[in-house]
This record gives C-alpha cells, sequence and structure tokens, in this order.
C-alpha cells in the first residue's frame, strides 16, 4: 500500500470515529439534562385523614380541593357524615423518602381520645418518584406507602377510681405501592377504628413544587 491510500485511510478512520463520538454526546446530553432536572425536582404531598361515622355528629365542610373524593366517598360507602381529621403536608426530593409520626387528638366521633389518651400515627413513603404512564400522563408513584396508628378504645371503667374509663390501644394500619396522577387527590383506602363502625379514609395527592 503506498504512503497516499496509507494517509487515505488514516484520515478515513479518524473522520469515522469523529462522527461517532460527535452523535453519541448529541444523544446522551439530553437525557443527562433530563436527569440533573429531576434529580432538583421536590414534591408536595398531601395526606388528608377523613373519618366517616354513623353516629350524631355535626356535619363540617371538606376543603374544596377534596369535593371529587367526597362524591366519591358518598356513592361507595353507607356513611351519615365525615369530617376532616388532619392534614398532613410534607416535601419530599424527587426519588427521596418520607417518615414522620405525630400524636393527634380524636379519631373516632365520641371516642375515648382526649389529651390523656391521644391517638399516635406514622406516615411513610419508601420512594417518591415521578414517572410517565403508557399513555405519557405524568404520574407519581409511592413505593412502600405505610400508615399506621394506635387509636385509644375504651373498655369500660376502672373500679374504685370513680368511674374513670378503662382504655386500650388497638393498631391498625396499611401498607401498599401505589402510582397517582399528579396533583389529584386519590382515596388510598379505609380503616376501621373501633365498635362504633367509624373509618379513617386515605386520600393522598402530589404535585412538583412551583419554581
Amino acid at each position: 500500500m503506498t504512503t497516499y491510500k496509507l494517509m487515505g485511510v488514516l484520515l478515513a478512520a479518524v473522520f469515522i470515529l469523529a462522527t461517532t463520538a460527535s452523535i453519541s454526546a448529541q444523544s446522551t446530553t439530553p437525557q443527562q439534562a433530563e436527569v440533573k432536572e429531576q434529580d432538583e425536582t421536590n414534591l408536595d404531598t398531601q395526606l388528608y385523614l377523613i373519618v366517616g361515622t354513623n353516629q350524631v355528629v355535626p356535619e363540617e365542610k371538606l376543603p374544596a380541593s377534596l369535593d371529587s373524593v367526597v362524591k366519591q366517598l358518598r356513592t361507595s360507602l353507607p356513611f351519615k357524615s365525615y369530617r376532616l381529621a388532619a392534614t398532613l403536608i410534607n416535601r419530599v426530593k424527587n426519588d427521596g423518602r418520607l417518615d414522620l409520626s405525630w400524636i393527634g387528638g380524636p379519631l373516632a366521633a365520641g371516642g375515648a381520645n382526649s389529651v390523656v389518651t391521644p391517638s399516635f400515627s406514622q406516615f411513610k413513603v419508601r420512594q417518591v418518584r415521578l414517572t410517565r404512564n403508557a399513555t405519557g400522563d405524568q404520574m407519581v408513584q409511592m413505593a412502600g406507602f405505610n400508615f399506621g396508628a394506635r387509636i385509644p378504645i375504651q373498655t369500660g371503667a376502672v373500679a374504685g377510681v370513680g368511674g374513670v374509663p378503662a382504655t386500650n390501644y388497638e393498631t391498625t394500619g396499611l401498607s401498599t405501592d401505589i402510582s397517582i396522577r399528579e396533583g389529584e387527590p386519590v382515596i388510598v383506602g379505609t380503616l376501621n377504628i373501633g365498635p362504633s363502625g367509624d373509618a379513617i379514609i386515605l386520600v393522598v395527592s402530589a404535585k412538583r413544587t412551583a419554581r
């Protein structure tokens, strides 16, 4: 092979390698930028604890953001009234986790809860992640969604102390993996609390924070 032909082959090989590297860089840069953008994304999560009861209690107006949820509840669950027992708002990083515990007031309507016998609750999500479904809609995955509560149940009166109520703590909870539409409140599940027939309805929503 002559010197000119050898130089031509070498120049062609260099051109092919440079072109391949350029195409590869162009194809990976947008993906890297998207990953970087997602890593800086935060989400606001909202957990609503709604109590459904058949006892005679004053009717409470729930937030307008829960209108669609309340409509669904009234058609699917036979409770006479609903009240909002707690609203928990938390911020979590995309691909991050959430873990909180708190001491709350009454959950069961007319139950044994008081300052002396509060309820103890815990809410965990192992991973909160933005994703898209098969049709391209923005979704929020909550892997390892877990809610648990220890609720005081009145079991009678303590003898010899003036009829002071005797109370036992009972544990209730729910664990699941869910995907929800961004910004849309969704019923995750219901938990019975005590002999009164009351129930806690868990509703959750999540959306990206404003930049």
